[in-house]
């Protein structure tokens, strides 16, 4: 196995008012002092996300405060993109200013649900955020008419990338309908205005493949590296590398993860971020139900 699996670090919080259920699509700021915060998107009791954030101790064992009382973000006004819920993807620092890019949920009545791509932003060193506008950054036009959503952002010599969910259509089934959704490509000069290539980064690898989903996007010395949500028969983490970021190559059987055993990450495996400490790489993940038996680590121990 190119990871070893280190259990559960965190198990869903309960804080009153927006936080009943699950700890989905975990990532991690670091803050200028040093100070490491786990972020986290939990459902209230009418099943909307609202992102939190609790302060994490990383070492071989890691350790959590208290999930903060309040959310770092909750969902928008009444008929807005992200009535519904929002689902945090990735946090940018640039220029003393923290982007943090989510995933806005509204409700369908043809389809269950409408996703779209939304920004808030920190003047204040993260510790609040606002959004740049009621509406999202991509949402449904022309050219992606379906929906947008689960963005992972990189800034490049001032050359602002993202890679992000796109629908590709939605079709009926006797569970009701399904969608269809890979990962596409867009560009922007400031992180704001995003331009959408047309671009798919990865795309379906068989027909039982429909759901491509949260791009994890590291570069280093061997190029780009990308863990990626893909789901079948199950949910499981998939594994691309690029020489530009541009042109993708699937490599899951090197270095993706599968569901395993029979606890919590036995049905599926998703949301993962990827991140290096101390000269390790090092993963975190959801298990099984999206979030709902919490967050998973695992290390790095595959060779090139």
């Amino acid at each position: 196995m190119a990871w070893s699996r280190h259990g559960i670090v965190m198990h869903p919080p309960r804080v009153d008012g927006w936080a009943v259920s699950h700890a989905a699509v975990p990532f991690l700021r670091t803050a200028p002092e040093g100070d490491t915060e786990l972020f986290f998107s939990s459902r209230d009791d009418q099943g909307r996300t609202s992102i939190g954030r609790v302060a994490l101790e990383f070492s071989s064992a890691p350790s959590l405060a208290a999930a903060e009382p309040t959310p770092v973000l909750h969902p928008g006004v009444l008929g807005a993109f992200d009535d519904n819920g929002v689902t945090g993807a990735c946090l940018v620092a640039h220029e003393g200013r923290e982007y943090l890019y989510y995933s806005g949920w509204a409700l369908g009545r043809t389809v269950p649900f409408v996703l779209a791509v939304g920004l808030a932003i920190s003047d204040d060193g993260g510790r609040t955020f606002e959004r740049v506008s009621a509406g999202p950054v991509i949402g449904r036009t022309m050219a992606e008419p379906f929906l947008a959503g689960a963005p992972w952002v990189m800034v490049e010599e001032g050359h602002w990338r993202m890679w992000y969910t796109s629908g590709a259509r939605w079709e009926p089934t006797p569970a009701g309908p399904r969608h269809y959704y890979r990962i596409a490509y867009a560009e922007s000069s400031d992180g704001i205005d995003w331009r959408p290539t047309g671009r798919i980064c990865v795309d379906f690898k068989d027909e039982e493949e429909f759901a491509l989903a949260r791009p994890c996007v590291v570069r280093d010395a061997g190029g780009y590296r990308m863990w990626f949500s893909c789901r079948g028969s199950d949910y499981r983490i998939g594994y691309a590398e690029s020489d530009d970021g541009l042109v993708w190559s699937r490599r899951d059987d090197y270095g993706g993860l599968g569901p395993m055993g029979d606890g919590w990450e036995s049905q599926a495996v998703a949301y993962s971020f990827v991140f290096d400490y101390e000269g390790t790489r090092w993963m975190l993940y959801n298990g099984n139900g999206y979030g709902a038996t919490g967050i998973g680590l695992a290390r790095w121990e595959g060779v090139e």
